[in-house]
């Protein structure tokens, strides 16, 4: 199949250069590094835990509109009606 890439102009340097050592064209060189790229297993770097904290308990539930709304407008009066 033919296809047009972009590829740098030092990376085709060297593709030209490496191609002309080993005596094979710079589309077999490609195929073979896309190829060993596809294959080899991909790795994945471990993630570090989520940090955790004990909250105390829910003070509002959260599925209750009122119930927010009021515990919003008690915040606003305790920071003395600044805007957060």
């Amino acid at each position: 199949m033919k296809t047009t890439l972009n590829i740098d102009e030092t990376v085709m340097a060297e593709l030209k250069r490496e191609a002309a050592r080993q005596g094979r064209t710079m589309s077999e060189l490609v195929e073979t590094a896309l190829r060993l790229l596809l294959r080899s297993p991909r790795k994945r770097a471990a993630l570090p835990p989520l940090p955790t904290f004990d909250s105390g308990g829910m003070l509002v539930d959260i599925a209750d509109r009122d119930a927010l709304y009021d515990a919003m407008d008690d915040l606003r009066l305790y920071d003395g009606g600044k805007d957060r």
